[in-house]
């Protein structure tokens, strides 16, 4: 199997809010304060001129036009206008509970709820609104192609890999996931041309992951990485960029939004790919049933 031509987002699908949240660890220190005023209230920020707006985040107005340029657009009037438009399309929390910001301390459980599941609904939402079905499409070709897959992912992000091996190998697919990163990365160092490496990471910083997917690349496999931030390293290593959302608050890590997000593109791909070989992932989900005793009726 060739190799897929590099893929990187530049303006990448969904909002701008997510564009600018996802990109704020790459900023600037005077970048990242007038990303934040932005991301605190984009009505307000698109209501504001130049001069303003700088003034808020106590910057200059040149980096407020750096800023524009950094999230990929041409200039302030461009920005205004889309941050108009988004937040004309966004509506207020349903329930009047719902924290926006941190869960406060001695949040009753009621409002916990309330706020965890709407976040949580909005990081898949805004998930799917990032991914491109095109670069989607181009990873799930690459997968049905491939005679070995092999799924990495340390930490939090190591369920999601494990969840994604789990599911590709009940439709046929012969795929490795090992938690262990001397292991993965000894499996990786035998991969070669048509085999595919998928690295997971909410960062896209995880040193072992990294590891993994250079080694890969270096063998001539195809790879492919999740994150949500894509200027991150383990973005720069891979072949093909998947971006998630999930922004993290107080007891929200890793271990919390962002894995949703990771969880909604590992099902999208699974059943993409399982969707493209319906009769061999039929069989292989007949078998596996047959074996564990039980019935199934579909595709997953």
């Amino acid at each position: 199997m060739g190799k897929i031509a590099q893929v990187y987002p530049g303006h990448e699908p969904g909002g701008l809010i997510i564009q600018i949240g996802a990109l704020l660890p790459s900023l600037s220190p005077a970048e990242q304060r007038v990303a934040r005023f932005v991301l605190a209230d984009p009505a307000g920020a698109a209501r504001r001129t130049i001069t303003d707006l700088a003034t808020s985040a106590e910057t200059s107005e040149a980096t407020v036009v750096r800023f524009c340029r950094s999230v990929g657009l041409r200039g302030y009037p461009q920005l205004r206008i889309r941050l108009a438009a988004e937040a004309a399309r966004r509506t207020e929390p349903p329930d009047g509970r719902v924290v926006t910001g941190d869960i406060p301390p001695g949040a009753g459980l009621a409002q916990v709820i309330a706020t965890v599941a709407y976040h949580d609904a909005r990081t898949v939402t805004e998930t799917a609104e990032r991914l491109d079905p095109v670069v989607c499409e181009q990873v799930v070709a690459a997968l049905q192609r491939a005679g070995r897959i092999e799924v990495h992912g340390a930490g939090a992000s190591g369920l999601a890999a494990l969840d994604f091996q789990r599911k590709l190998h009940s439709i046929g697919r012969l795929v490795s996931c090992f938690p262990d990163g001397q292991t993965a990365l000894a499996s990786a160092a035998l991969l070669g041309r048509g085999d595919v490496a998928v690295g997971i990471s909410h960062s896209g910083q995880s040193s072992a992951t990294l590891a993994v997917l250079e080694q890969a690349r270096h063998r001539g496999a195809t790879t492919v990485a999740l994150t949500s931030l894509p200027r991150s390293p383990i973005a720069g290593v891979a072949d093909v960029v998947l971006l998630t959302a999930g922004r993290e608050t107080t007891y929200r890590t890793g271990a919390t939004a962002s894995r949703l997000g990771q969880f909604t593109v590992v099902d999208c791909l699974f059943v993409g790919l399982a969707s493209r070989g319906r009769k061999r992932a039929g069989r292989a989900l007949a078998a596996v049933a047959e074996a564990l005793g039980t019935r199934t009726t579909g595709i997953c």
